[in-house]
């Protein structure tokens, strides 16, 4: 199977998960990037990324990232430039880069929610989404189970979303 079919199949598998309730989302979620063509599959896990965390519907951090000193943060997505980072892509996955990202990611820090969780249709379902304040992107959460969730990042002009899972984690960031 070519990659682009891998990547059908993911979606596939993403269409046919049930939809998630906004309140069920509160709390800290562990992210893992699932491995697709999409231009920022396998960039953020070397860059730090952590996860995400759901104070309520109006309390969404969807940058959580570890700090070099092991602790987290909480990133505002409107400092990190996306029309740089896709063309870019390629090029944020080497040392050097990542190296830069943690030196100047203590700027990029907030503590206030950047985005807000309601309910959208998205793909046929009308499930919860993480509207992101400043960006043009939301990502819409189906169940893989319990405590498992998979996301699908829809960005303005993108043909196909990043795909993401979460793993509810009740201890935070640690």
């Amino acid at each position: 199977m070519t990659r682009s079919g891998e990547d059908a199949t993911l979606l596939a598998r993403y269409d046919a998960l049930g939809p998630v309730g906004v309140e069920e989302l509160r709390g800290w979620w562990r992210g893992r990037e699932l491995s697709t063509e999409h231009p920022l599959s396998g960039i953020l896990e070397p860059l730090g990324w952590w996860g995400k965390w759901f104070g309520g519907p109006d309390d969404a951090h969807p940058l959580v990232f570890r700090r070099r000193d092991g602790g987290c943060q909480e990133l505002d997505p409107v400092r990190i430039p996306l029309s740089l980072m896709i063309p870019c892509a390629p090029l944020l996955r080497a040392r050097v880069a990542v190296a830069g990202f943690h030196a100047v990611a203590p700027m990029l820090g907030t503590t206030r929610p950047r985005g807000r969780l309601r309910v959208s249709t998205f793909r046929g379902v009308s499930t919860a989404t993480l509207v992101y304040d400043h960006q043009p992107i939301l990502d819409a959460f189906r169940r893989v189970g319990p405590d498992v969730v998979m996301g699908a990042m829809d960005l303005r002009g993108m043909a196909t979303p990043y795909l993401f899972e979460l793993t509810r984690n009740p201890e935070g960031c640690r």
